[in-house]
């Protein structure tokens, strides 16, 4: 089934029809059509672009991977590409979405099937009272979308952020504490790449605002406003997991040193109690004759010598904390 709808006087007229009906519903003046088309040929993006007259170059950057969220105005539509987000297994997926948006078509082309188009339209269905508005009203719910994703996304990212906190001050063995680095880099990772698509969006969702073309009216103003503090909000709040992440690393860093120190305090502690009845029984076995050296008390005197000193070298440590 064919993602297409079919907006008359700001009500659902059809959906499902085939694509090569758009242009004609576009001759009509009160319509608004929406399709969607999931990692297209050139050739059918091309038969869109001559139906539609958009611009070669943004057709050109469709066909080109890993576009940064962007936005281009051209005379007769905007061009806009921004990133669907998912955290499936642990591991950022990003799904580029480009939209065409003439005055009264929306076109959405989308990388992948792994972006959930059919969400959009529950959305829009949703929110039908403000069909009327048309184009604005279908780019609003889709970009809404997007960004309520990256809400989502962010706040995974900040429950492993706390799961890490948890386990930072807590004993574990060193297969425990190599996959804790392990998590804390991907985590950064996973924020970094997060980063680099939301902080443009705050320039797509302004453009969409402020374009020449006035896709969006005064009434939907307020709605794509909301969209772009949403923007805000989320840029902020990866920010400031960016930040939490590498003072987790620091720390985790930091507590390394500080039980490799405490690892060669003890060893050294326990060097020192062995080094002196090393030194006794050395000393003893260099033939010099020595008190009881004949005698068998010689023997038990020797050796209540060494035990002795190193309960009291292991009590003297132990008072000072080095073992």
């Amino acid at each position: 089934m064919s993602h297409t709808r079919l907006y008359r006087d700001g009500a659902l007229a059809a959906q499902g029809f085939p694509v090569a009906d758009v242009s004609e519903h576009l001759a009509d003046p009160s319509a608004v059509v929406w399709f969607d088309l999931c990692a297209p040929e050139p050739a059918e993006l091309h038969i869109i672009r001559e139906e539609l007259g958009l611009h070669e170059l943004a057709v050109e950057d469709v066909l080109s991977e890993h576009q940064r969220p962007k936005i281009d105005t051209y005379a007769s539509h905007l061009f806009l590409t921004t990133y669907g987000t998912l955290i499936p297994n642990g591991q950022l997926e990003l799904v580029e979405i480009s939209i065409f948006v003439t005055k009264n078509a929306l076109v959405t082309v989308r990388e992948n099937d792994h972006f959930d188009i059919d969400q959009v339209a529950r959305r829009w269905d949703a929110t039908v009272e403000r069909a009327g508005h048309g184009v604005a009203f279908l780019l609003h719910g889709l970009l809404d979308y997007v960004v309520d994703g990256h809400f989502a996304v962010v706040e995974r990212l900040d429950e492993e952020v706390e799961d890490l906190e948890d386990q930072l001050f807590v004993e574990t063995p060193v297969a425990d504490r190599h996959e804790l680095q392990r998590r804390t880099f991907d985590l950064r990772k996973n924020l970094v790449t997060l980063r680099r698509m939301i902080i443009p969006m705050r320039e797509v969702i302004g453009g969409v605002i402020r374009c020449d073309l006035r896709i969006v009216g005064p009434e939907m103003a307020p709605y794509y406003q909301d969209v772009h503090d949403h923007v805000l909000r989320v840029g902020e709040w990866t920010e400031s997991l960016r930040e939490l992440v590498g003072n987790i690393r620091e720390t985790h860093l930091t507590l390394q040193g500080y039980r490799l120190n405490d690892i060669m305090k003890r060893v050294t502690g326990w060097a020192a109690i062995i080094a002196v009845p090393t030194l006794i029984t050395g000393f003893y076995g260099q033939n010099v004759p020595y008190p009881g050296s004949d005698e068998p008390w010689g023997f038990w005197m020797s050796t209540l010598v060494l035990i002795g000193t190193g309960l009291v070298l292991y009590k003297a440590f132990k008072r000072r904390d080095w073992l």
